[in-house]
């Protein structure tokens, strides 16, 4: 009881911060980044590791470059996030744009074919702000899939704020049990799909980054499974605060592709993406906490 009275004075706060305006939020991130990498130093060691294995062929001074652009951009993040408890619709809009005139039609497309999608999105770039931009962009059911947190009361209140424009969360291990009980509806279903798997659980392992990474096997399952089209949802920071996202099609016909072929290619997409500017990826997460028993 007192963990979920905390936690409600927590979100309380949370609430509060997330009325302030960006200027104000964004100069909280400036001391924020002081704080967790100057003082702190929180997780530099994970990030360096990953940095290091992901990159061998940067320089140290490189790779330090890519780091202190990632803590930057990490507190960024954390107040872009709080800010989404109470964001606008107009304000989503105006800050995740479609990356050309044509970025939505082919959602409109795929739709016309009688065919649901599963958007595929990493950890890059501001991922709840992408979420909530695509469950503005149609009328028919829309579906965010999330990994539960511990605390119930943050987990609550987060799945509450993404679902503000219509889309429903789905939590990852109930997920295929709602997209076969609305199979006759037309779905768009966003999912991040490099999450680290519970060891137990892995299955297959690809390159990423340079090195051998256990990925999820949900996205080729569902799409094989429910004949769904999968695009990659490509997402680029274009200034502080501002993103485009743009829906790159991987496959509209998963039943006739071959094992793990749909699982290769959405992890190359984001490997291209994080390769080209690399400090929006979540490099302080723990990505690659085992490797192959045989490795």
């Amino acid at each position: 009881m007192i963990i979920k009275g905390l936690s409600r004075i927590g979100v309380f706060f949370l609430y509060l911060i997330s009325l302030l305006p960006f200027w104000i939020l964004y100069t909280i991130s400036d001391v924020l980044y002081v704080i967790l990498y100057r003082i702190i130093g929180y997780r530099r060691g994970v990030v360096r590791e990953n940095l290091a294995n992901s990159f061998p062929e940067k320089t140290t001074i490189e790779r330090q470059i890519i780091e202190k652009k990632y803590y930057r951009y990490l507190c960024d993040l954390i107040v872009e996030t709080i800010k989404t408890l109470s964001i606008s619709r107009k304000e989503v809009m105006r800050r995740m744009l479609p990356a050309t005139i044509h970025t939505n039609q082919l959602v409109a497309d795929i739709f016309a074919q009688g065919k649901s999608i599963l958007g595929v999105a990493g950890h890059y770039g501001n991922w709840e702000f992408a979420a909530l931009s695509c469950s503005m962009m149609t009328e028919e059911e829309r579906i965010v899939v999330y990994k539960p947190l511990a605390n119930q009361v943050f987990d609550q209140l987060f799945n509450k704020s993404r679902s503000k424009f219509g889309a429903e969360t789905v939590a990852m291990k109930d997920i295929l049990r709602k997209l076969v009980r609305i199979k006759d509806k037309r779905s768009f279903t966003v999912l991040l799909s490099d999450q680290t798997p519970v060891q137990e659980s892995v299955q297959y392992f690809t390159n990423f980054l340079n090195q051998p990474t256990a990925i999820f096997l949900g996205v080729e399952k569902l799409a094989k499974t429910l004949n769904s089209a999968v695009v990659f949802c490509d997402i680029k920071c274009i200034e502080r605060g501002y993103y485009t996202y743009n829906f790159i099609p991987l496959t509209l016909d998963p039943k006739n592709t071959a094992e793990y072929e749909i699982t290769n290619m959405h992890v190359a997409h984001l490997e291209k993406t994080i390769r080209e500017i690399p400090q929006y990826w979540l490099w302080s997460h723990k990505r690659w906490k085992f490797k192959p028993r045989n490795a």
